[in-house]
Formats: structure tokens, C-alpha cells, sequence
């Protein structure tokens, strides 16, 4: 069935006033079609907005754009000149810049060392390249220190630098890829407001997510995308509601993460009790402090904190990367507190990583080798000390059809998947082994609202089945619609717990910040409540 384009409020760009012009671009690689005729304008001194499914074919756009990949048909114009770029040096040479969603910095350079690090012809790599640094940091309001070593920033700081690096080079038009998808609400409003600086200095964004509320906040112009062609570009975002877009995104409406009714029972599944790990004399303090919580089964125990306050190393413990210094962690009634990954693994916790390019696969593998990783000694992957590569293979088949992992097959590498599809296949290969307890991640960072549905569905069908989930997330809103109950994790402590059926992403923002604990409970009532 042909889809049809409709296309509400949309109008005539003037060529003049056009910053890039894209027009007719197909991209096909083996067994599927990425693009097919993809054309929009992108108004000069604009945010534009480029939405759709992971898959649909944005990401693939967008290298097609900054030269990563060169298309079969079609047309790039920038500024009024057709280009074609054979790389991202062409890109950057023709003024378009490019910010991926997984930052390439390095740790043990310091922010102007990052920056000039292979344009060091433009101011060479002394105190004029700083001045410059300096000088466009002022102009665009990122408030960056050019000394600063980048291991000591945050999320938002390194996301600032990376855009640094492109406005240093030249560009007039930037792409941000999934830019909030690791920020959390305070680092998104400052996004936001580098994002109005760029465009009243004349520079031209555009701006993929997968976020809709905040597409509508941010952007001038819309751009939607399924499967791999335009559906519309829409001029007025004001004209248009998030259900709205997601229907013409996937053809349905905006899915919401609300649980039925508790399935919370008394048996325990994990018992967090006191547990302290020391931050050594560089931190200054413990990184957790005294943490204690309980997982029952068919209980969602949900964490909010801003990023960096202890959720990863809450995480490293429970999966056994990391041994507290004080406390214990147990499974069911087994202290589990020195165990290793592998003996957590094989007592049944599954593991959805915050960062699934760098812990949760090997994106140069084919999809069955990745289907194997972290269970390679529990069936059908292995037996006996021995990998059984075919029981994986065909499992795997099982995991796309059945987890809807959209893929020409089990052979294509995991890096040649959208995002979505990626997290699909992670959640299926952890949901396989028939979890007691879940440890999920940011289980949705950086998918669409099609996967993000289906990630959903799967984790309330293993609740209803008894499952105990950790659940860390920066989406208050994902946080409140799965949770039974929520705890707020601020400087290593936990300092609030909320009742998930009445607390609004006010009152967690608030003790996120330290601001207050309105409608929290105390903690130490709730356990007792159980």
C-alpha cells in the first residue's frame, strides 16, 4: 500500500532564504531502501526539525549530508550551490557541521586541545587558537572553559564543546543528532537557549529527534519522515499537537508508559541494604551513601536523579562491576555482595546498559554473535564450555520476529541498525533467559516512539509476570507511568521516595534538585508498608 503525503500548513521556501535544500536523494544498501526521494528546505537562521521512527531513515539522511555516505540520486544544495561531499571535510568546507548523538571527545585532552585537535592550520594550536575558542564560546553563549579538562565535564559541558568544535571550523548550518537524548530537563533548557543564540547570530540548525514535545518547543519548521520518505513538511509547528505528529510519524498516536493496576507481591528479589561506595580523595565524598531499597517481584523500583549522582554506580554494583565498601546486595536471600558479573548473570539479572554501543554490544558483529553477548554459557548459546553458533543463529531469527527488530537479517552487523532496533534486540536477548530481576538503564535514551511503545509493552507483560525491574531513567514522565515507587538519588544518597500513582515530574524535579521533597514519603514507612 502507497503512503500517501500529506502535507498541512506547508508552503514555498523562497530560494533565497534557503540555508539547504535537499531533492530527491535515494540511498539503497543491500536488501533495503534507506531514502527514497527525500525533499525539504531548510529556511537560512532557522531550527528545523527532521522526525521519525528510528529506521525511517534520518540518520542515513543526515551522513548523506555531512559526506559520511553519498547518495544514488539526488541533490544537495547549500546556500545556493550544489555540493557533493565525499566526507565530512567537504561537509565542513561547504559549511555544514555535524554533532552525533555519542560524543567524540577525548578524555585526556583538555576543552581547546579537543577543539583544535585536526584543525590546527585554522589558528594554529596556541594562545590564538584559545583566544578564538574563547571568543566563540562568548558569541553563542556555551560558557565553555578552554582549559577545563574534558574527563571532569558533564553530559550538557561535552555536548557544548562538540558543538564548539564545529562553529570553530566555519560552519553556517549545524546537524545535532538526538541532541537531548542524554541531557537531562535543566541541561535541555540550556540547550535550548544555545540553540536561540545560534540562530539570532544567522546559523542554521537542524535539529533530529525523536523527543515530540520538545520538537514542538524548539523548532520553526518540521520535517517528518517514514520509511525512508518525506511525508510533510510542516511551517507552523503551532498548528500542530504532539498526537498529531506522531500519527503522521507512525501512523498511530502517542503512546504513553502508564501501568495497569499493581502486581506488586511480597516475595523479595533485591535487597539493596546500606550500601556505601567510596569516592576516593579526589571526590571528596562517597559517590553512594548508606542506599538501601527493595525490589519485589512484579514491582518497578524507579531511580530519578540528575545525571551523575550516583545511578551508574548504583547500577555497577547491583550487576557485580563494582563491590561496595559498605552494605550488602541480595538476591533473593543469597548475599551476593562480592560476586562478579558472570555469577549475577547466571542467577538470572538481566542487564539493559545506559550506553548499548559501548555495553551492550559490538556494533562490527553480526546480529546472532550479539544476541550471545553476556549469556554465552547459558543455552541455546553455549553447552557444556562449548558456543552452539547455529541454536544462537536461529534463536536470533526468533528475537527479530518476535521483538519486531527491523533488520534484512541476523548476519548484518548491529552497527548497521537505527537505534531503536538496536535497544529492541538488547531487550529481547536480555528478556530470553527468563530474568527474575531486571537492571534497565535509560532502557528507551535515544529511541523513537515506536520502539519506545514496544519497550514499554514488554516491560509491564515481564512485570505482570512477576519480574522485579530497577529502573533508571532521565524521562520523569516514563519514570512515573512504570514505577510502583521512585526514589531520587541526589550526591550518592537517596533523599525522597515517592509514591509513583500520585507524585507529578514537578515535585521529582524539585528533589532532583534539592530543591524540595514535596510528597515524598519516608523512605523507611514505605519499606515498612510493604
Amino acid at each position: 500500500m502507497s503512503t500517501s503525503t500529506v502535507a498541512p500548513n506547508e508552503a514555498v521556501v523562497p530560494e533565497s532564504d534557503v540555508a539547504v535544500a535537499v531533492e530527491g536523494i535515494t540511498k539503497r544498501f543491500p536488501g533495503v531502501v534507506a531514502n527514497h526521494d527525500v525533499t525539504f528546505a531548510v529556511r537560512r537562521g532557522t531550527v528545523h526539525a527532521l522526525v521519525g521512527e528510528n529506521g525511517a531513515g534520518k540518520s542515513t539522511l543526515m551522513k548523506i549530508l555531512y559526506g559520511i555516505q553519498q547518495p544514488d540520486e539526488g541533490t544537495i544544495t547549500v546556500d545556493g550551490r550544489r555540493i557533493t561531499p565525499k566526507n565530512p571535510a567537504d561537509a565542513i568546507a561547504a559549511g555544514v557541521g555535524m554533532v552525533f548523538q555519542h560524543f567524540m571527545l577525548a578524555d585526556n585532552l583538555t576543552v581547546t586541545e579537543n577543539v583544535v585537535l585536526g584543525a590546527e592550520k585554522l589558528h594554529g594550536i596556541g594562545g590564538a587558537a584559545r583566544a578564538e575558542i574563547v571568543r566563540i564560546s562568548d558569541q553563542y553563549g556555551l560558557g565553555v572553559d578552554p582549559d577545563a579538562l574534558v574527563a571532569d565535564l558533564g553530559v550538557g559541558a561535552r555536548q557544548r564543546v562538540e558543538i564548539l568544535k564545529v562553529l570553530y571550523r566555519g560552519v553556517k548550518v549545524l546537524i545535532l543528532d538526538e541532541p537531548t537524548a542524554v541531557l537531562v530537563p535543566q541541561e535541555v533548557d540550556a540547550l535550548f537557549a544555545n540553540l536561540a543564540e545560534l540562530k539570532r547570530e544567522g546559523l542554521t540548525v537542524i535539529f533530529i529527534s525523536h523527543k515530540l514535545d520538545e520538537v514542538l518547543s524548539v523548532a520553526d519548521a518540521i520535517t517528518v519522515i517514514r520509511r525512508g520518505t518525506t511525508v510533510t513538511t510542516i511551517d507552523d509547528p503551532s498548528t500542530i499537537g504532539s498526537r498529531q505528529l506522531a500519527e503522521l510519524m507512525v501512523g498511530s498516536e502517542l503512546p504513553t508508559p502508564q501501568t495497569e493496576e499493581s502486581t506488586v507481591t511480597d516475595r523479595e528479589m533485591l535487597r539493596i541494604d546500606g550500601v556505601s561506595l567510596a569516592g576516593g580523595a579526589e571526590v571528596g565524598r562517597d559517590l553512594l551513601s548508606d542506599i538501601s531499597l527493595t525490589i519485589h517481584a512484579g514491582e518497578v523500583v524507579g531511580i530519578a536523579g540528575v545525571e551523575g549522582n550516583g545511578q551508574q554506580e548504583l547500577v555497577e554494583i547491583a550487576m557485580g562491576m563494582r563491590e561496595p565498601t559498605a552494605g550488602r546486595v541480595l538476591l533473593g536471600e543469597t548475599d551476593v555482595s562480592d560476586w562478579g558479573v558472570r555469577e549475577i548473570r547466571e542467577a538470572g539479572v538481566g542487564y539493559i546498559p545506559a550506553d548499548r554501543h559501548r555495553q551492550g554490544m559490538l556494533l562490527d558483529a553480526p546480529l546472532w554473535e550479539n544476541r550471545m553477548l553476556g549469556h554465552q554459557t547459558q543455552e541455546p548459546n553455549g553447552a557444556h564450555g562449548m558456543l552452539r553458533n547455529r541454536a544462537a543463529r536461529k534463536d536470533t531469527e526468533r528475537i527479530v520476529r518476535e521483538y519486531d527488530v527491523r533488520t534484512p537479517g541476523v548476519d548484518v552487523t548491529a552497527g548497521s541498525l537505527s537505534g531503536g532496533n538496536q535497544q529492541k534486540l538488547i531487550i529481547g536477548r536480555e528478556m530470553s533467559h527468563d530474568p527474575v530481576v531486571l537492571v534497565a538503564s535509560h532502557p528507551t535514551r535515544g529511541v523513537d516512539v515506536g520502539a519506545q511503545a514496544a519497550i514499554w509493552d514488554h516491560l509491564r507483560a515481564a512485570r505482570r509476570e512477576g519480574l522485579g525491574v530497577l529502573l533508571v531513567s532521565a524521562d520523569l514522565e516514563e519514570l512515573i507511568g512504570l514505577s510502583d515507587t521512585i526514589h531520587v538519588i541526589l550526591r550518592g544518597a537517596i533523599t525522597a521516595t515517592f509514591d509513583a500513582d500520585v507524585v507529578t515530574s514537578e515535585d521529582l524535579g524539585a528533589a532532583m534538585t534539592g530543591a524540595g521533597t514535596a510528597a515524598a514519603t519516608d523512605p523507611t514507612t514505605t519499606e515498612a508498608a510493604r
